[in-house]
C-alpha cells in the first residue's frame, strides 16, 4: 500500500511539474509574440508619420514649380523627377531618395535665379522644406532605433522561435541597409 501511494504521489508530481512547465513555455511565447505585436504597431505608425512627411515635401515641391514658372522667365522643365514620382508606385525609401534629388535640384534653381530668393512664397517654401527635413530626420532615426531592436527579437533566441513560427523577417533601415550590412555586423 505504501508503495503505491509513492508511485501515485511521483505520478502527480510529474504531472503537475510538466502543466508548469508547459503553461511556463505558453506564457513565454505568448508574451514574445506580444512583444513583436508592439514593435510591428511601433513601425507601422512610424512608417505612417514618415508618410505624411514624404508627402508634405512632395506637395511643397510641386507648389515651387508654378512659384519658380512664374517669377523666371524659362521655358524648362522644372523639377522633372516630380513628373517621374507620380507616374511610379514608390515606396517611402525610394521615394524619400527621389525628394532628394528633387530638393537638391531646388536648391541649385535658387542659385540659378537670385530673384527666387527674394519672392516671399519661395522663401515660406524653402523653411517649411527646411523644417520638414528636421522632421524626416527625427522620424529616420526613431525608426530605425525600432527596427533595430525589432530585428534583433528576430534574431536571438528564443524569440527567433517564435519569429520562425509566425514568418516575421529582419526588415531594412529607412537608409535601405539590413541588420547583416550594419556596421561591425557579422554574419554567422
Amino acid at each position: 500500500m505504501y508503495l503505491g501511494m509513492v508511485i501515485v504521489m511521483n505520478t502527480i508530481v510529474i504531472v503537475l511539474s510538466s502543466i508548469i512547465v508547459t503553461c511556463l513555455i505558453l506564457i513565454m511565447l505568448i508574451a514574445t509574440y506580444n512583444h513583436f505585436q508592439d514593435y510591428i504597431i511601433r513601425i507601422n505608425e512610424a512608417d505612417v508619420n514618415i508618410d505624411a512627411i514624404l508627402r508634405k515635401r512632395f506637395d511643397l515641391l510641386n507648389k515651387s514649380v508654378g512659384i519658380i514658372k512664374n517669377n523666371t522667365d524659362t521655358e524648362e522643365q522644372i523639377l522633372e523627377i516630380l513628373e517621374k514620382i507620380r507616374s511610379k508606385k514608390l515606396n517611402n525609401f525610394e521615394l524619400d531618395r527621389h525628394l532628394y534629388d528633387a530638393i537638391n535640384e531646388f536648391h541649385a534653381l535658387k542659385e540659378k535665379y537670385p530673384i527666387l530668393q527674394e519672392n516671399k512664397e519661395f522663401i515660406k517654401t524653402e523653411i517649411n522644406l527646411i523644417e520638414s527635413e528636421s522632421e524626416i530626420v527625427g522620424l529616420r532615426k526613431y525608426y530605425n532605433d525600432i527596427i533595430t531592436d525589432y530585428n534583433k527579437l528576430v534574431k536571438n533566441c528564443p524569440s527567433n522561435l517564435v519569429a520562425l513560427l509566425k514568418g516575421y523577417k529582419s526588415k531594412n533601415y529607412f537608409d535601405g541597409h539590413n541588420l547583416d550590412q550594419e556596421k561591425g555586423a557579422v554574419k554567422l
